[in-house]
């Protein structure tokens, strides 16, 4: 007959072993909560909200080097499509949308007589420094605090690029690109575009840095 107490042994280490994870059981993070966001992003996020404009508000990120994305969101939807947008921060997204609304479509409207349909951009965060100089001090594209407009395509089809359009033989395009550069530099806190320097002969860059600053 078997003894009873070596059977109950048994099985008390075979229990006690499956509570116990094995040295190489991989651990399982949890993830972090994500801080609410502050008044300002609160206030930013209700703005964008009343335009009916459609944003995902994404986690905040520091990525070292100075670089960083915080109370940064992923525009969606504001009626006009943009490319290449990553994360921008939430005053970014309100401007981009108050520019491209109050003086990106009435300039098209006047001086093309039809609307964008989509603007190209460069993109937002980029962890480099001013004009990419090395040991240069970080550009607002570090801090997803910035944008770089390339295009705009309009609804009778054209394409209007900056780099091609800028000293454009027609007078009606370089109007319409010098108005939305203007209406840029009224919105942002920066506007920089080709007559700045060689590196924005093919963009508009627009921030929310210190300014003002136009050029």
């Amino acid at each position: 007959m078997r003894n009873p107490f070596l059977i109950f042994a048994a099985v008390a280490t075979l229990l006690l072993g499956a509570c116990v994870p094995s040295p190489e059981s991989p651990r399982v993070e949890r993830p972090r909560p994500q801080p609410a966001p502050d008044a300002d992003t609160r206030q930013c996020l209700a703005d964008l909200r009343a335009g009916r404009v459609h944003v995902r508000l994404l986690p905040d990120r520091h990525y070292g080097g100075g670089c960083s994305a915080l109370g940064s969101v992923q525009l969606l939807d504001m009626g006009v499509p943009v490319t290449n947008l990553g994360a921008m921060t939430c005053p970014l997204a309100r401007t981009f949308v108050r520019w491209t609304r109050e003086g990106v479509q009435p300039a098209a409207r006047e001086w093309l007589g039809t609307e964008v349909v989509r603007i190209e951009s460069f993109g937002t965060y980029s962890c480099r420094s001013v004009n990419s100089k090395v040991g240069g001090r970080i550009s607002e594209h570090g801090r997803a605090n910035a944008v770089d407009v390339s295009a705009f395509v309009l609804g009778d089809g054209r394409r209007i690029t900056v780099l091609d359009g800028w000293n454009s033989d027609q007078r009606r395009v370089r109007e319409f690109l010098r108005a939305v550069h203007a209406a840029g530099c009224r919105h942002f806190n920066i506007g920089i575009g080709p007559d700045a320097n060689a590196q924005h002969r093919n963009h508009f860059h627009f921030d929310m840095g210190r300014g003002p600053y136009c050029r």
